[in-house]
């Protein structure tokens, strides 16, 4: 069920979460369903991104998954 984002989809969810007050992992991390609903013009498929930038987040790899670099290595270290 894995989506697949696009490079635009994902500098425009930024975008938003910046504009939002977002703008550090720490923050990213901390945002919770009531106050991603808050952020203007956020629709569903943006709520998805949030998770998945969420998950690479705590996994130390958002650079490489906003670069498309998401090689899946889970299980391998």
């Amino acid at each position: 069920m894995k989506e697949n984002f696009t490079f635009q989809q994902k500098t425009k969810l930024l975008t938003k979460l910046f504009d939002a007050g977002c703008n550090t992992e720490k923050k990213l991390q901390q945002l919770d369903m009531e106050s991603i609903l808050k952020i203007p013009g956020i629709t569903i498929p943006d709520m998805s991104l949030i998770i998945e930038l969420q998950k690479q987040t705590k996994a130390n790899k958002l650079f490489s998954y906003l670069g498309g670099g998401t090689d899946e290595q889970a299980g391998t270290e």
